[in-house]
């Protein structure tokens, strides 16, 4: 384990202000705002925004404000933030983000548990400072290495928290290490019910299902698991390609119209990691080779809260009590899409409190 601070050099600044000043806008598709993606008009705004009064330095010196470390589990250097001082006696939490976005989108959760709870913030593999895995990404091949992370940071008993590609890792971790994880709180709750053998679903349950794989907001994955290596060649060399192919999903799937409940330095902070990073194409491989290694997570056994996004609004109850066996509460956000601990870092917190004090 060694302590990690980040230094990106004078030169990848200039280089990427350089590619933000030569940036070309396409002409707008006609149709309704962002229902083409991006509007250009947008995107225009953002790059400004990007090369003109995004301070880099500043957040640079704001994460190194808090302890990094990189720890080499199982053949993959993870990087995770660390942030200690909760109060003695108190179980700590692993949060794991998702896809498109890092390490630093979990800040704000952080913040909201910091001199509460220990809060670790892995980067994925191969996003951010991560190295990529040595074997296929799958949610239990990460689980595994963040149980061993979490032993190698002094942590035998602890709660888990995940979202998106996160929230796989976070399932496999609480269905396979029940001596270890005390709870999990989950915003995007398991939809491995419907891959189980012997599972009946619901009419309502399918229904739910059916909801929330529109094939409008579906290209993307598509791209991601099938072609991500031309993808990444097209977003690895263009700062405003890359910048507009996160911010798009990131306004889609928030919740709200647009990038209104996102603040502006927080999306440019994450499109940074990734860009100085070079981690957009390795990113995507929980796209081309997670669903092919593994079936569903077994089920989940330790004690669960449930959160429900406003994306997911429909999400039966009876759903998650075919994976999660021991639910303790389950709860309808009145705001927070997609990025729940972003959105509603206060919501989120509040669940992972109330559900550190009942099984501590």
């Amino acid at each position: 384990m060694q302590e990690f601070r980040i230094a990106v050099p004078d030169a990848a600044l200039d280089d990427l202000d350089r590619r933000l000043d030569a940036t070309i806008l396409p002409e707008p598709t006609p149709g309704v705002d962002w229902s083409r993606g991006i509007p250009p008009a947008v995107l225009g705004e953002l790059v400004a925004r990007w090369r003109d009064r995004f301070d880099w330095r500043a957040h640079e010196r704001r994460l190194n404000g808090y302890g990094q470390r990189l720890v080499e589990v199982d053949g993959c250097t993870v990087h995770a933030l660390v942030v200690r001082g909760g109060r003695p006696g108190r179980l700590p939490v692993v949060v794991t983000h998702g896809w498109p976005y890092s390490f630093v989108s979990m800040l704000a959760l952080a913040e909201r548990l910091r001199g509460e709870l220990d809060v670790v913030i892995p980067s994925l593999p191969g996003y951010g400072y991560s190295d990529v895995l040595p074997v296929p990404f799958t949610g239990s091949a990460v689980a595994a290495r963040w149980h061993g992370l979490m032993e190698a940071l002094g942590y035998p008993r602890y709660l888990t928290y995940g979202e998106d590609v996160g929230a796989e890792v976070s399932d496999w971790l609480a269905a396979t290490r029940p001596g270890a994880v005390a709870g999990i709180v989950a915003s995007h709750a398991s939809f491995s019910a419907r891959d189980r053998p012997g599972v009946e679903l619901s009419d309502e349950e399918r229904a739910f299902l059916r909801s929330v794989a529109p094939p409008a907001e579906s290209g993307y994955a598509h791209q991601q698991g099938t072609r991500p290596d031309t993808l990444a060649a097209a977003l690895i060399d263009s700062p405003s390609g890359l910048l507009a192919w996160i911010a798009e999903k990131v306004a889609v799937w928030s919740d709200g119209e647009g990038l209104e409940r996102i603040d502006t330095d927080d999306l440019l902070l994450n499109v940074a990691v990734y860009w100085f990073t070079r981690s957009i194409g390795t990113s995507f491989r929980p796209y081309a080779e997670g669903d092919a290694q593994e079936g569903p997570h077994p089920l989940i056994e330790v004690p669960a809260s449930i959160l429900i996004q406003r994306h997911e609004a429909g999400y039966p109850r009876s759903l998650a009590e075919k994976t999660y066996t021991d639910i303790r509460a389950f709860e309808r956000l009145e705001a927070g899409g997609h990025f729940t601990a972003w959105e509603a870092p206060e919501r989120v917190a509040a669940a992972i409190m109330s559900l550190e004090a009942e099984v501590r």
